[in-house]
Formats: C-alpha cells, structure tokens, sequence
C-alpha cells in the first residue's frame, strides 16, 4: 500500500509513518494542509490518513476539496477532536472512518486494512486466489497453508494485484504504488519483482498482458 499520512506533530508522524513501513507500506508524510492537498489531487495513494487541526488549510477542509474533486481514495481521520460534531463534519466531508488520539497504533493498522480493503470491493478480509491467500487484517500472504516470506516491494505489488485479482493491474500504477513520493524510481524494478514474486508463488498465477500489466489470476492453476 502506498500510503499519505498528513499530521502536524513531527514526532507522532515519524512514529505512524515508522510503523507503516514496518508494515511493508510506502508512506509519504507531510505536516499541513495545502501538500496534503496538491499530493492528494496528483499522488494515486490507496488510503490517506488525515489529521483535522492543520496548518495552511484544515483536514476538514483538504478532505472536502477531494471529494468536490471526485477523489475517491479512502480517508481515515485521526484527531484529538472528540466532539460529536467534529465527527459529523469529518464524515459530512467525506471521511471513512474516524480515530481519536491517543490511540493504539495496532488500532489504526486494522482501520487503515479494512477502509483499504472495503474500498477495493471485499467484504470478506481473507483473500484468495487458487494456492495463494492473503489475510487482509493482518497482512499476511500464505501458500499451500504455509506463510509465505515477502521483502516490502514484493509484498506492496503482490497485494495490489491480490486487491484486483482476476482484472489487469497497470505497470505504471504498480510503479507508484511501490515508491514514496521522494524514491529514485527505477521502472526495471518492477520486473524483477515480478520475475521474483513468480518464482516465490508459481509462474502461472502471474499473468503478463502485453502493453498494459499483469494479471493475478488462478485460471491457469491445476485443479
């Protein structure tokens, strides 16, 4: 997942963002409004997470400008605001969820999975696809029942394509879905990820469509 996380406390950004690349997530952070908008309207993220008192612009109003924008990426808001109706303005805006500080950051990780996985179209957070199964919640891939060992690129390109599987993935959305916004991208990378990932899990499960991406698919596994 490549993800946005707009907050204005520096020390509380770098230990969400340290533990989503923990995560095997890409994190672009940012500390005000007015970035977090421009990336919002130009960066393809899968979630953001969008503090509400912000410096230049407010969160409320960063979030609302995306959704008068059609941006449909989802948006976990995460605040010291407990009043009720700073709720109802953050959902009135566009939020998909919504989590007070303080706060367990193991919390948060469940949040961001399943707004992530709800927004992709699955109801149920265990996913599979012929040999291979990916638990949304915990983020685990497993093969033959067994877990399967994954570095951060492999996992952030084989849980886009698990997200879409059966649909074609295009390489140049896989490519910025594996980088921060701040990373020398190499688009060689993304074949050798593939090339690694089709050892790791069977090169059949991989399909390659000609001039546009590649396919996570189980059609072409033995029954």
């Amino acid at each position: 997942m490549r993800i946005l996380l707009v907050e204005d406390d520096p020390d509380l950004g770098e230990a969400i963002a340290r533990k989503l690349r923990g995560e095997n997530c890409a994190v672009d952070l940012v500390d005000n409004g007015i970035d977090a908008q421009h990336l919002g309207e130009t960066e393809p993220y899968d979630a953001v997470v969008l503090d509400l008192g912000l410096p230049g612009k407010t969160g409320a109003a960063v979030l609302a400008e995306w959704r008068k924008g059609a941006k449909t990426v989802p948006v976990l808001v995460l605040t010291a605001r407990e009043a009720w109706a700073d709720k109802v303005s953050a959902y009135k805006a566009g939020a998909d969820d919504y989590l007070t500080k303080p706060f367990r950051i193991e919390e948060l990780m469940m949040r961001l999975r399943a707004i992530v996985r709800r927004a992709a179209g699955h109801a149920n957070p265990q996913m599979v696809c012929g040999p291979l199964v990916f638990e949304s919640q915990t983020g685990q891939f497993e093969l033959d029942g067994l877990p399967l060992k994954l570095t951060a690129f492999e996992w952030r390109v084989l849980s886009q394509l698990m997200m879409r599987r059966e649909a074609v993935v295009e390489r140049l959305d896989l490519i910025e879905r594996m980088y921060e916004g701040d990373a020398d991208v190499d688009s060689n990378t993304l074949d050798v990820i593939i090339g690694r990932l089709r050892r790791k899990i069977g090169a059949s499960l991989i399909e390659t469509v000609r001039g546009r991406g590649y396919r996570l698919t189980a059609s072409g596994v033995a029954a």
